[in-house]
């Protein structure tokens, strides 16, 4: 059960990569910081749940829907390329100047945060392929929970060092990490899409 453990916790901690995170973390709640902390958890708790479902009954639940998971790559590659975008350009800055105080500030946390940054399709596919792996039944299952825990749990402290990583870089630092990050968002967001139409075989 141990190897069960390492294997999955390295595994995840790869896909989910938490330390790659924190710049993005702090890129996407920058004009939202008295929150930061709220968002981190509600964030990491979502993530969790998700996590936990696909681990669960995330090839039944997919099957039972229809939705295979190149298509599942496909939409989150979509929807993570419009936050880049947003990254890139400084639309999510401009948008909320336009918003009246009640509305000024975005909340992250369940999107692109939880999902799809850190339960994305890679981490859910993870889940379900360590989950069809795991052939001790319950205890292997609770197991592979308890890997994704402790990584996302690694995910909530690497977000609580966003502030210091803040002042560390100051304004200019943090607007070059976010535009750096959205270029590395669209990266990412494109290669989730080539693997959904790779999958589909629609290329090989």
């Amino acid at each position: 059960m141990f190897e069960l453990y390492v294997t999955a916790f390295i595994t995840l901690f790869l896909v989910i990569d938490p330390v790659g995170l924190m710049p993005m973390f702090v890129s996407l709640t920058q004009d939202n910081s008295q929150n930061r902390t709220k968002i981190a958890v509600r964030s990491c708790m979502v993530a969790v749940g998700i996590l936990l479902l696909f681990g669960a009954f995330g090839e039944k639940l997919l099957s039972f829907i229809g939705i295979g998971m190149p298509a599942f790559r496909i939409s989150g590659g979509l929807l993570l390329f419009l936050t880049a975008v947003e990254m890139l350009f400084n639309k999510r800055s401009q948008r909320r100047e336009e918003q009246s105080e009640t509305e000024m500030h975005d909340d992250p946390s369940v999107f692109p945060l939880a999902t799809p940054l850190i339960a994305g399709p890679g981490s859910m596919a993870t889940m379900i392929l360590l989950a069809g792996d795991a052939v001790a039944g319950f205890t292997s299952t609770l197991v592979l929970m308890a890997a994704m825990i402790s990584v996302v749990g690694l995910t909530f402290i690497f977000f609580m060092l966003g502030g210091t990583f803040e002042r560390l870089l100051g304004k200019t630092g943090i607007n070059v990490i976010t535009r750096l990050m959205g270029m590395l968002l669209a990266a990412l967001s494109v290669q989730f899409v080539v693997d959904g139409l790779n999958g589909l075989g629609v290329i090989g």
